[in-house]
């Protein structure tokens, strides 16, 4: 039987790969976080790399990575969380030929992207959403180091999990999505080429793979995402009653396509994500084994 992966390698390959991947692709969770956030009757430009550079230009480099650590943090402890939860449940579903199918690869991602969103991405995702929304101010609250803390404290355990339930079924579509395309064309090639169950790819596949995964998942996920951001955003719980309710209100008042609002952004974060995270992650896998 092939070998499987060990949980603690899958756990720091995977926490490796998302710091190296949230450090490197920020800028554009910046900007769609934004996009995501303007009002309708905003006269500012929808154009992603209009508003990095607007505001790089207004407020410097810096404004373009605020609430990056906390999205650093939740990225590398949702990596570690995703592949480990991933590898774990696709330990349990392999058949005895160490191969996974397509809808038990998808049902892999799912409960992985359960697990991490519960553990890492929500209490990460409101910290940075509320210091973007912050930033829009005319007297930021939320934006030193210190203050950080105090926006921790002033959200409190229901503000950091306001949100859970969109961000629960974003992560839990994402990973379903992203993991299970990957796993599947990876088994496709692997099988094509004569490869080994676990054998790695090369990293130019690698990064090809995860990237078309990335695509994928923004334009199937979008909509869940724009809620979770909504619902996140600082003074939400006076504006949405539920997470339906979030739905219903941006559909009737903003129309069906302010659900995609963002996905620019979004898909380049996500196709440089993809790339580098399994691309990063399959080689750690090799440097440790």
């Amino acid at each position: 039987m092939p070998e499987k992966p060990d949980p603690f390698k899958s756990f720091i390959a995977g926490g490796v790969a998302g710091a190296v991947e949230g450090v490197v692709t920020y800028p554009f969770e910046f900007a769609k976080t934004r996009l995501q956030l303007v009002d309708k009757s905003s006269k500012m430009s929808r154009n992603p790399l209009v508003l990095i550079y607007t505001v790089a230009r207004t407020q410097g480099i810096g404004a373009l990575y605020v609430g990056c650590p906390a999205f650093v943090i939740g990225n590398t402890a949702k990596a570690s969380v995703r592949f480990l939860g991933f590898d774990a449940i696709k330990r349990q579903l392999v058949d005895k030929d160490g191969k996974l199918s397509g809808p038990r690869g998808v049902i892999a991602g799912l409960g992985a992207g359960l697990l991490e969103s519960v553990v890492a991405v929500t209490p990460a995702e409101a910290i940075k959403t509320a210091m973007i929304d912050d930033k829009r101010s005319a007297t930021p609250k939320y934006q030193s180091g210190f203050a950080t803390v105090r926006l921790v404290k002033d959200l409190g355990i229901k503000g950091l999990y306001q949100g859970l339930l969109p961000v629960a079924l974003r992560q839990g579509a994402n990973s379903a999505v992203r993991l299970g395309a990957y796993n599947s064309i990876k088994t496709f090639l692997q099988q094509a080429t004569g490869a080994k169950p676990n054998e790695p790819l090369s990293s130019q596949l690698t990064f090809l793979l995860g990237a078309f995964a990335g695509v994928v998942t923004v334009y199937t996920t979008m909509p869940i995402d724009t809620v979770k951001t909504r619902m996140q955003s600082l003074g939400s719980d006076k504006l949405y009653t539920s997470t339906a309710n979030c739905f219903v209100k941006i559909f009737k008042e903003e129309g069906l396509m302010t659900f995609w609002k963002g996905a620019t952004p979004r898909l380049g974060r996500l196709i440089l994500s993809g790339g580098i995270v399994f691309t990063i992650y399959e080689k750690m896998l090799l440097i440790m084994n």
